[in-house]
C-alpha cells in the first residue's frame, strides 16, 4: 500500500514545498472526508505558502484535535502532532482511506493506551462501536468537530459519561475508587475499614444489600433497571438494635454489644459481659459452662432457677444415697462448683456420720472408701448414675482392710481383728507390746525388750532359721506364730546339750542360769549349786567360777544367735572332775607328811572347813590328838607349841611329833613354879 500512495504522497510534498500560487494542478482526487475541497482554486486551504503551515491548516479545520492537544488529551498528543500529512495523505482518490489502522482495521491491533486511556478487563473486551458511539460522545470537544460521522473523539475517561450513577449522587462521581473495570457488583477497591463502621465478624460476610437496601417504609429510588437504589449514606450504626431485632425485648436494654459479639450473636463477649453483675455469679466449672446450657435458646431473656444445684442437675447422682444425720443434702454441701472432684466434705462434717475419721483415716482420699462401681455390689444401680458408693460397711477393719496376716490369727477368739494389734493412728509401729507379749508363752524381758519385731517375726530373719512357708505369711510377711519358745529355738546350744536332756538336765532350761538380759554373767545362784556334786560353802562362795571352770575364759566373739557367724568354739560343758582339796590346791601338803597316819590320810577336810583355811575349825585337839589342852594351855596360841622347823627339806609347821612332857615345853623352875600353883 505505501508503494501505492508514494507518487501521491512525492506530489503533495512538492506542491507542499512549492512556492504558493493562485491556483495549482491537482496531482489527483482528494479522498471522500475532503470531497468538497476539491477544486484547483481550494488548494490554498490546505496549501499554504509553506510546508509547515500546512498542520496549522488541518487544525483549523479539525478544531476538536485543537482542542484536545491543548489539554494535552488523546492520541495525536502522543503522536507527532505536527506531521499531519506523514500519516494522513491525500490526493489518491475518493476511495482512499485517510485513516491507516494496524492490521487492517480499528478494533484489532490498535494498542488504546496510545489514546492516553489503556482498555483493561470488561472495557478489554468491548467492540469498538460500543464505546465510540455517539450517545457517549458527550465531551465538549465534540461541538468543535466537523459534522461528519465516525469521528473517534468525544468521549470522556469519567464512568458516568458512559454509566449510568447507580448512586444516585450518594457518592462522589470517582468510581474507581470502589470499583474496577471488571463486574460493576463487586466493589474490590472498597475497604469497609476505611468508614466509620469497619466490618468485623459475621458482619464481614454479610452481602452489602443486606445492610444498605432501604428498609420496609422508606422512601425508594430506583435505579434505570427498576432495581432500588442502596443507601450508602446516613445509615444509623450506633446501636445493634438500628439493623436486628431485639430477642430481649428491651429486658437488657438497646446496647447489644454489652454481652454479644459480631462473630455470632449466640457467642458472648466475656470482656464485656459481667455475670457478676446479675444474681447468680459464674464461678468455678460454671465460668466454662455454654451459656445454651442454662439459657436454652429460643427462651432468650427467661431466668433460670438457680437457688440449688437441683434446679439445674435436677437427677440425683447419688439415688438419694447422699445423706448427713440422715436428712437428704443438696449437692452444695458435698462439693462445690470448682469442680465436682474432690468432694468439700469436710472431717468435721464426717465426724456427724456414723463413722468419724481418725489417725491415718484422716490421710485417706475419699475414693478409697467411696469407691466408683465397687466389686460386690449387685445392684448397682442403686448408687445412682455417680456410682459411688456412700454408705460401705465400716463395723470392722476386714470390711475394708484384707487379712494381711494370712489367716494366721483366724483361730484367735477375736478373728484375728485388725484393732487388736493395729490402731487408726498408723499400722505400724502395733500396739501389741510387751504387756501383751507377757500373756504369751515368751514374755520380752531384758534383751528382748529391746529387739524389733521383724527380728523374730519378720519373713527375713537374719541370723535367725528361714520362715518355711513365706506366702501362708500374707501380705505383711509376719511370722505371727513362731511354734516353741525355747531358747534353743534362736540361740546356740553352747552347753551342747548338758542340761537339756540326761542325768543333769533342769526343768527350766537356760533360765535356770540366765536370764534375758544378757547370757554373761550367769544368773546361777550358790543355791542352785547345791544341787550339783559340789555345792559352794565357805570360802568357796566367794571364788569366780572361771578359778574353778577354766573354759569360761575362752570368750565367744559375735552373736549366740544360730546362724550368727562366729569363731568356733568347743561347747562349755562345765564338767570338773575335780573333788579333793588337793585336785585345786598345792598338790603338796603344807604339812608334808605328818598325818599320813589318819585313817583319812590326812585330807584337808578332816581339819580344815570351806570356811577359811586356818584356823583349823574342824581340828579338835581333845579328840584329834594325844595331848588334851586343859588349864592355861587352851589359852595358848597354836603356834606357841607348834613352830616352823627347817629340818625337812621344806619349811614347815611341826604338830607331829611332838613330847607331851612339861620339861619339853618348860625349864626346871618354871614347871616347879607352876607345880605350886604359882605362874
Amino acid at each position: 500500500m505505501a508503494e501505492r500512495l508514494r507518487p501521491f504522497v512525492l506530489a503533495a510534498l512538492l506542491l507542499l514545498g512549492a512556492t504558493a500560487a493562485p491556483a495549482q494542478i491537482s496531482p489527483g482526487p482528494l479522498a471522500q472526508p475532503h470531497a468538497s475541497l476539491e477544486g484547483s482554486l481550494k488548494c490554498s486551504q490546505c496549501h499554504a505558502g509553506k510546508k509547515e503551515e500546512m498542520p496549522k491548516a488541518c487544525l483549523a479545520c479539525h478544531r476538536e484535535i485543537a482542542a484536545l492537544a491543548q489539554q494535552n488529551r488523546g492520541f495525536h498528543t502522543r503522536d507527532r502532532i505536527g506531521e499531519c500529512a506523514s500519516c494522513h495523505p491525500d490526493h489518491a482518490g475518493r476511495d482512499f482511506a485517510m485513516v491507516s489502522w494496524p492490521g487492517g482495521g480499528p478494533a484489532e491491533r490498535f494498542d488504546h493506551r496510545r489514546a492516553g486511556w489503556g482498555l483493561e478487563q470488561s472495557h478489554a473486551t468491548a467492540k469498538c462501536s460500543a464505546c465510540h458511539a455517539p450517545k457517549y460522545r458527550v465531551s465538549s470537544v465534540v461541538a468543535l468537530a466537523p459534522s461528519r460521522g465516525g469521528h473517534w473523539t468525544g468521549l470522556e475517561t469519567n464512568c458516568v459519561s458512559c454509566h449510568e450513577d447507580v448512586h444516585k449522587g450518594q457518592l462522589d462521581r470517582g468510581c474507581t475508587s470502589c470499583h474496577d473495570a471488571g463486574k460493576w457488583a463487586a466493589a474490590p477497591k472498597f475497604d469497609h475499614e476505611r468508614t466509620k463502621y469497619p466490618l468485623t465478624g459475621a458482619h464481614d460476610t454479610v452481602t452489602c444489600n443486606s445492610c444498605h437496601l432501604p428498609k420496609k417504609g422508606a422512601v425508594i429510588t430506583l435505579a434505570a433497571s427498576g432495581k432500588p437504589v442502596p443507601v450508602y449514606t446516613d445509615l444509623p450504626f450506633a446501636e445493634c438494635s438500628s439493623c436486628h431485632a431485639d430477642p430481649h425485648t428491651g429486658k437488657f436494654g438497646a446496647k447489644c454489644a454489652t454481652c454479644h459479639v459480631t462473630s455470632s450473636f449466640r457467642r458472648i463477649d466475656k470482656s464485656n459481659f459481667d455475670h457478676e453483675r446479675t444474681r447468680y455469679p459464674l464461678r468455678g466449672d460454671h465460668a466454662a459452662v455454654a451459656c445454651a446450657k442454662c439459657h436454652a435458646p429460643g427462651e432468650a431473656g427467661k431466668k433460670p432457677p438457680y437457688a440449688q444445684c437441683v434446679d439445674c442437675h435436677r437427677q440425683d447422682p447419688h439415688a438419694g444415697t447422699a445423706t448427713l444425720a440422715g436428712a437428704r443434702v443438696d449437692c452444695a454441701a458435698c462439693h462445690k462448683v470448682d469442680g465436682w472432684a474432690p468432694a468439700t466434705m469436710t472431717l468435721a462434717e464426717h465426724a456427724k456420720s456414723r463413722y468419724p475419721l481418725d489417725g491415718k483415716h484422716r490421710d485417706v482420699k475419699c475414693g478409697a472408701c467411696h469407691q466408683k462401681r465397687p466389686a460386690g455390689v449387685v445392684n448397682v444401680s442403686s448408687l445412682g448414675t455417680a456410682g459411688v458408693q456412700l454408705r460401705p460397711a465400716f463395723a470392722r477393719c476386714r470390711d475394708c482392710h484384707a487379712d494381711d496376716h494370712g489367716d494366721q490369727l483366724a483361730a484367735r477368739a477375736d478373728k484375728g481383728a485388725c484393732e487388736s494389734c493395729h490402731a487408726v493412728a498408723g499400722w505400724t509401729p502395733a500396739t501389741f507390746g510387751r504387756k501383751e507379749h507377757g500373756q504369751l508363752r515368751l514374755a520380752l524381758d531384758g534383751r528382748h525388750a529391746d529387739a524389733k519385731c521383724a527380728a523374730c517375726h519378720g519373713a527375713e530373719r537374719k541370723d535367725l532359721p528361714a520362715v518355711r512357708n513365706v506366702a501362708a505369711l500374707g501380705k505383711a510377711k509376719v511370722a505371727v506364730k513362731l511354734g516353741d519358745a525355747e531358747c534353743v529355738s534362736c540361740h546356740v546350744d553352747v552347753h551342747d546339750g548338758r542340761y537339756a536332756k540326761g542325768p543333769r538336765a533342769v526343768k527350766e532350761g537356760c533360765a535356770a542360769c540366765h536370764d534375758a538380759r544378757a547370757f554373761r554373767p550367769s544368773t546361777m545362784a550358790l543355791g542352785a549349786h547345791a544341787r550339783d556334786v559340789f555345792p559352794l560353802e565357805g570360802g568357796h562362795r566367794a571364788t569366780p567360777c572361771v578359778a574353778c571352770h577354766a573354759e569360761l575364759e575362752r570368750r565367744a566373739g559375735g552373736s549366740f544367735l544360730l546362724l550368727a557367724k562366729q569363731p568356733a568354739m568347743p561347747p562349755l560343758t562345765l564338767t570338773v572332775p575335780k573333788r579333793a582339796c588337793s585336785d585345786c590346791h598345792a598338790k603338796a601338803s603344807p604339812h608334808g607328811d605328818q598325818f599320813a597316819h589318819r585313817k583319812d590320810g590326812g585330807a584337808c577336810e578332816g581339819c580344815h572347813s570351806d570356811a577359811t583355811f586356818a584356823p583349823a575349825d574342824r581340828f579338835d585337839h581333845d579328840k584329834d590328838a594325844g595331848f588334851s589342852l586343859a588349864g592355861a594351855h587352851a589359852k595358848v596360841a597354836c603356834a606357841k607349841c607348834h613352830v616352823p622347823s627347817s629340818a625337812a627339806a621344806a619349811t614347815r609347821i611341826v604338830y607331829r611329833p611332838l613330847s607331851s612332857k612339861c620339861e619339853s615345853c618348860h625349864d626346871d623352875a618354871t614347871v616347879r613354879r607352876q607345880a605350886r600353883g604359882g605362874p
